[in-house]
């Protein structure tokens, strides 16, 4: 039996949209993240030593990281479901494609956002008011000269390849699209599509998947919707 252990408000969202749209049996493992420090329980780590969500388990495997369960899931599983996703054939220019975002995803856009979000907690949470005064400072001055500007180019990289692709590897959805989706709709969610009007579409797209409303109920409450 796939197990999906799913920590609220993370990347483990998009692998529960994959199940669905394979059209898999599965059971979701509910874990909720500390009220104060926001992070994953220490309960994580009796599945995998980092303790971070996903971790998915079938039968003995256990697979960590989106990326690498989102290869196994449809490596595994693709030619056997009745579900609605491709799994490109190596070798061509769409499997070239879903290659690359698989892993721009997480390697090329996720961690400038997440500084983005960790210096925006240190802004707010920044106290007494000299130290809020020089936090703000700081950050003001990393994000104008950093990453502020990859996040830019990062996004209008997104936009002009949404603007001549329907998904991120051609016509159809696959799981390019999957790992994609969860930075794209917290930059959304956030604020920063306004100017993106295709990244902002294709975050719509994805919201109205049947697959993905489905995913929606079983996964509870999540943020960025």
């Amino acid at each position: 039996m796939i197990i999906l252990h799913h920590l609220n408000n993370s990347r483990s969202q998009r692998i529960l949209w994959l199940l669905e749209e394979l059209n898999l049996e599965y059971e979701v493992k509910h874990y909720q993240r500390d009220s104060v420090t926001n992070l994953a329980p220490n309960t994580l780590t009796l599945m995998h030593p980092l303790g971070k969500s996903p971790i998915l388990t079938d039968g003995e495997i256990t697979v960590a990281e989106s990326g690498a369960i989102i290869e196994y899931l449809v490596g595994t599983y693709h030619k056997t479901s009745v579900g609605q996703l491709v799994d490109p054939q190596r070798g061509c220019e769409v499997h070239r494609q879903y290659t690359y975002w698989l892993h721009f995803s997480e390697g090329t856009l996720m961690p400038p956002l997440v500084a983005k979000l960790v210096l925006d907690r240190v802004r707010t949470n920044a106290k007494p008011f000299f130290v809020k005064a020089i936090a703000n400072k700081i950050v003001d001055k990393l994000m104008a000269a950093y990453y502020g500007p990859i996040i830019a180019k990062n996004m209008d990289y997104i936009e002009s390849h949404l603007a001549h692709n329907a998904w991120f590897a051609g016509e159809e959805l696959s799981g390019a699209d999957i790992q994609m989706s969860f930075p794209l709709e917290a930059a959304v969610a956030r604020g920063n599509g306004k100017n993106f009007p295709n990244i902002t579409n294709f975050v719509d797209k994805v919201h109205a998947r049947p697959a993905y409303q489905a995913a929606l109920e079983k996964g509870g409450k999540y943020d960025y919707v």
